[in-house]
């Protein structure tokens, strides 16, 4: 008798594993197939011939758009939003970019700022001031929105290429918002340190994201990209010469800098003529000259 006890007990437990109880430890869900994520598949060199081709074929960007920074974060313990802001944004390669910024509504120019491959000139008029400091510094205020420099937009809208001496490794994630390729871009021969990683949306096979590193592997800015849109030729724009879309919403997180930059593009032109002289930022009479070096600012009437 003892020994037939233990079969009866294993025959009497079946029908809780098997859904004869009520009380159920499975739920099966069936994803409609219309629902049903895509995941695309790629390869490292298919993915590197598309941030390739992203990179030649935008040389120009012509953009009005809306932008709203927000400064500070849960680790500073002060996070301000400002108002959003409409733009006109011009960018060139190499290193031209130029943004006009204005109150919306009544229309007053509230910044304007240029930079080329040395340096970056700010205009604040409600200031009466004049910024000109070196691109190359690294030198944060104490006043986060004051670290915005327009260089930081130009790297978020036209891509650096890749070196050709960079190693380039590719791996999946996998989280709750989907799935993705990584492309990490490996700097330097003997010691090599992480240059940025390329993020690819595996539904679209568009780039999501893009974060880029400094020595040591210090954060230097996250960007964000999404919205993507087909492009269309436009007047003065080279033909043949577009790629197939361009993102329209654009994040970019400065952690050292402590600001972050939500940008929507509502009207966009891409490979248009832009004249050199576009990009000039000349000092404006009666204001005052702020130049902002490593060590120190030296004010000047």
């Amino acid at each position: 008798m003892r020994l037939r006890v233990f079969p009866c007990m294993i025959l009497a437990t079946v029908p809780l594993f098997s859904g004869g109880c009520s009380t159920a430890i499975k739920t099966t869900t069936v994803v409609a197939p219309g629902t049903k994520p895509v995941v695309r598949n790629a390869t490292r060199e298919e993915l590197i011939a598309s941030y390739q081709e992203m990179v030649r074929k935008v040389g120009t960007v012509n953009a009005t758009v809306d932008l709203q920074p927000t400064t500070g974060s849960q680790y500073s313990g002060v996070i301000e939003e400002y108002h959003q802001v409409k733009a006109f944004l011009l960018a060139r390669r190499p290193a031209l970019v130029r943004m006009v910024g204005q109150a919306p509504v009544i229309g007053t120019t509230i910044f304007d700022m240029a930079s080329n491959a040395e340096t970056f000139r700010v205009h604040i008029p409600s200031k009466q001031k004049f910024l000109v400091g070196a691109i190359a510094l690294e030198r944060s205020s104490k006043k986060p929105i004051e670290n915005l420099r327009p260089q930081h937009l130009l790297d978020a809208l036209l891509w650096p290429e890749m070196d050709p001496k960079d190693h380039v490794l590719l791996e999946e994630f996998n989280d709750e918002s989907g799935r993705y390729y990584i492309l990490t871009v490996l700097h330097g021969a003997d010691t090599p340190e992480i240059a940025r990683k390329i993020w690819y949306d595996r539904a679209t096979l568009q780039a999501s994201r893009l974060v880029t590193y400094g020595p040591g592997g210090t954060l230097v800015s996250d960007v964000r990209v999404s919205d993507w849109q087909p492009l269309e030729q436009s007047a003065g724009s080279a033909a043949g010469e577009l790629p197939a879309a361009f993102p329209r919403r654009i994040q970019i997180a400065r952690p050292h800098d402590d600001y972050q930059i939500d940008l929507h593009i509502s009207k966009l032109a891409v490979n248009t003529e832009i004249p050199a002289e576009r990009f000039e930022l000349p000092q404006p009479p009666g204001t005052e000259l702020v130049r902002v070096g490593a060590n120190q600012e030296e004010k000047k009437p």
